[in-house]
């Protein structure tokens, strides 16, 4: 835990840490709630490779830059809500309140309640061509991205056990090539099922990924190439913050890579601490993370009603 060197700030109600779907949305929970609530955004949001953002109600197709925009905009309509554009780099405990300290160094802002919306970073497998495809034709959900695609050959790269289970999913969406290589191993169980949901199995490692941005070449180690319309990813994710940790919060760990716990009113084990979004979850989607975030805008606050009626 950091020592406390900086001139402080005001006294927030709430800062928020991450102004992305599960940020934004439990900052409009606290200011219409007339509390004094910061968001503190470096702004990088997880989705900023894709285009455009689906299956969210009555914003599907629009890019997630415009739609987070639009969020902040009507957020700062309300006169107790702030967003200060910048990297926190710093959290820590002082009496019965939390500081922060951002990138410049040169203050520190404070709050009675901390709600930590920091996000989580995708682990991309080490395969040439992958990095520069992430958001076109490498593509994590296909509850997201797999209804634009039309149908056609698609391929998910094998990265662990979970690949089976993604094969499984994305075969709604097209005419599947599992490809496992050494990564992946199947029991009879698991190559029936992919069977039953007509998912071809090359047992050929990866090479490379090429094509334009409309199609994907996989090639193969044996120097053959496949032709596919793009190809799914889901390697695991990991916190793109290490603030959980520094404040004390138990974490989980998940077949996706580990989370931040939290309780059903989204709280943290460090008392005052709340957690929302992908940081504070498995299950990943701006829908997801837009309506946890309000669940712990909702309960932060209470917890404020709660501890201003004991006085």
């Amino acid at each position: 835990m950091q020592t406390i060197k900086r001139k402080l700030t005001m006294l927030y109600d709430a800062i928020i840490v991450g102004g992305s779907f599960a940020g934004l949305s439990a900052a409009l929970q606290i200011a219409r709630a007339r509390r004094n609530v910061l968001v503190i955004d470096a702004g990088s949001p997880r989705n900023r490779f894709a285009s455009h953002a689906h299956g969210m109600l009555a914003q599907d197709g629009k890019p997630g830059t415009e739609i987070l925009a639009t969020a902040a905009k009507q957020l700062l309509a309300y006169p107790t809500a702030q967003i200060f554009k910048c990297k926190a780099t710093a959290v820590a405990r002082k009496g019965n309140d939390f500081v922060v300290e951002v990138e410049d160094g040169a203050r520190w802002f404070t709050s009675r309640r901390l709600l930590l919306a920091t996000g989580v970073a995708d682990n991309l497998p080490d395969v040439p061509g992958l990095q520069e495809r992430w958001g076109s034709t490498v593509l994590h959900c296909p509850y997201c991205h797999g209804y634009e695609l039309g149908g056609g050959p698609i391929g998910v790269l094998g990265v662990s056990a979970m690949s089976v289970h993604q094969a499984l999913v994305v075969a709604d969406w097209g005419d599947v090539t599992l490809f496992a290589g050494k990564a992946v191993s199947i029991d009879e169980e698991q190559r029936a099922m992919l069977a039953r949901r007509k998912v071809k199995v090359e047992p050929v490692a990866v090479a490379a990924l090429e094509g334009d941005a409309l199609a994907i070449d996989v090639g193969l180690v044996d120097g053959r190439r496949i032709a596919l319309r793009a190809v799914f990813v889901g390697g695991g994710v990991r916190p793109v913050s290490p603030f959980a940790q520094m404040l004390g919060c138990a974490m989980d760990e998940t077949p996706m890579g580990q989370t931040v716990q939290t309780d059903a009113l989204k709280q943290t084990t460090v008392p005052g601490v709340y957690a929302a979004g992908d940081a504070a979850g498995m299950r990943h989607s701006i829908s997801l993370a837009a309506g946890d975030g309000a669940l712990a805008g909702t309960m932060l606050h209470q917890s404020l009603v709660a501890e201003d009626a004991r006085g």
